[in-house]
């Protein structure tokens, strides 16, 4: 009975935070014409997952979240690859669940590297490399939001949800 009430806990948290990425991610939203695609602060929500609940929950409401948003949004061209590209993300945030300061914020950089990264690669072998230069830096603040959102907020919500 215990393992069945820690399934459905694991399952819910994972659908809030998927719920919250996808809020946090249609809230604000900037097109980028050169893509197709848009700036957004999804991030805050896809390595926040991560760093509260660890690698499985953060991989999975990081990357369901962000591909329903571009669902919603009118962006669905983009929703597969933002399964991928905001799974991992999520995924390498929740490595951090538990880790010194130090170790927490190089494993973010990481995710924010790999997300920047892995939009990068799918840009230039949809739109050329001009259109995935036109968006390093738009998706490059969105790594930066997530990892500083991440980083500040993740011991205060510990804290106040006691985990």
């Amino acid at each position: 009975m215990a393992a069945n009430r820690e399934y459905t806990k694991f399952v819910a948290i994972i659908g809030v935070m998927a719920a919250l990425t996808a809020v946090a991610t249609m809230i604000i939203q900037i097109p980028t014409p050169a893509t197709q695609g848009y700036i957004n602060l999804g991030d805050t929500m896809v390595m926040l997952a991560g760093t509260l609940f660890g690698s499985i929950v953060g991989g999975l409401s990081g990357g369901i979240g962000s591909a329903l948003a571009d669902l919603l949004s009118g962006y669905a061209h983009w929703a597969p690859f933002t399964l991928v590209i905001k799974g991992i993300e999520g995924y390498i945030a929740g490595l951090a669940r538990g880790r010194g300061k130090i170790s927490s914020l190089l494993l973010l950089l990481i995710a924010g590297i790999e997300m920047v990264s892995g939009y990068f690669i799918v840009e230039v072998w949809l739109y050329g490399l001009g259109g995935a230069l036109a968006e390093v830096p738009g998706n490059s603040f969105q790594a930066a939001s997530g990892i500083i959102f991440a980083y500040i907020l993740t011991p205060v919500l510990k804290k106040a949800l006691g985990i």
